[in-house]
């Protein structure tokens, strides 16, 4: 198979006949017609993972999230950036192919990056009300449920709002930055009340909007709280489930996953 062949196997798998007028899904390295000889799978093409892919034979490389620093991966301002300038480097002399599946893998059939996040965390039967963003769970602490969380995204430290004995069982996660709003900077609040929330799960975090209002709630006394996961750890378990659904796809070419891993380094 080409790269286009297995772009076009995904889509259709994802997505059907679907297809976005304009989207970031794009190819941002090598051509369409390259044969794959193996795939990684992972949240973020850095460095580190497409030497990784060297390592291991792969040619393509499925990056969820962009390449070049911006949503849209716009390489204009970088043209004279030593930092770009040696990342290309690596990417074109060792022949990598990175496509970006980011819009289609939100729309398709479902969400798959939630897809994969459930299964991580064993929640694919905890889905409240049928909003697939909020989830009943046992009665635990949010101390619990932080550890909870630390120890099933492997992370050495989680950030907190809301008191730790405290107790939920109702929890929403907004990965990624839908926690942001997707738009609507009120839309994280508005699903804490409509669905009478205990905790927030986020990924990215703005400190006046959701941050800002479950500390006030907390101050008043209310059982609200949120735990910060970040983007990444929020999202790369998507990534992770994809090199599980992609293999029977294309017809015995090697996937493999690589965890871009935390961007933070904590002091």
């Amino acid at each position: 198979m080409n790269v286009q062949q297995v772009i076009d196997a995904i889509l259709t798998d994802s997505c059907g006949d679907f297809r976005l007028p304009e989207t970031g899904d794009r190819i941002m390295s090598g051509s369409p017609d390259t044969e794959v000889t193996g795939i990684v799978t992972t949240f973020m093409a850095t460095v580190d993972v497409i030497k990784q892919a060297i390592a291991c034979g792969a040619n393509m490389i499925i990056t969820h999230e962009p390449t070049y620093y911006t949503g849209k991966d716009d390489t204009d301002w970088l043209q004279d950036d030593p930092v770009y300038a040696a990342k290309k480097k690596l990417i074109d002399e060792n022949q990598i192919v990175i496509w970006r599946f980011h819009d289609y893998m939100h729309m398709g059939k479902t969400d798959r990056i939630y897809d994969g996040l459930l299964k991580e965390i064993g929640w694919e039967n905890h889905i409240l009300d049928g909003n697939p963003h909020t989830y009943q769970i046992e009665e635990v602490s949010l101390a619990e449920l932080a550890s909870f969380f630390k120890r099933k995204l492997s992370m050495d430290v989680i950030q907190i709002i809301g008191k730790p004995e405290m107790k939920c069982s109702r929890v929403g996660i907004l990965v990624g930055g839908g926690s942001l709003g997707l738009g609507r900077e009120q839309m994280p609040m508005e699903l804490m009340r409509n669905m009478n929330l205990d905790v927030m799960v986020c990924g990215e975090i703005m400190e006046w909007t959701l941050c800002a209002y479950i500390n006030d709630a907390q101050m008043l006394g209310f059982n609200q709280a949120m735990i910060v996961v970040g983007h990444e750890r929020s999202e790369e378990w998507g990534m992770k489930f994809m090199a599980e659904w992609l293999q029977p796809l294309v017809h015995g070419i090697p996937v493999v996953f690589i965890d871009a891993r935390e961007p933070f380094a904590y002091l």
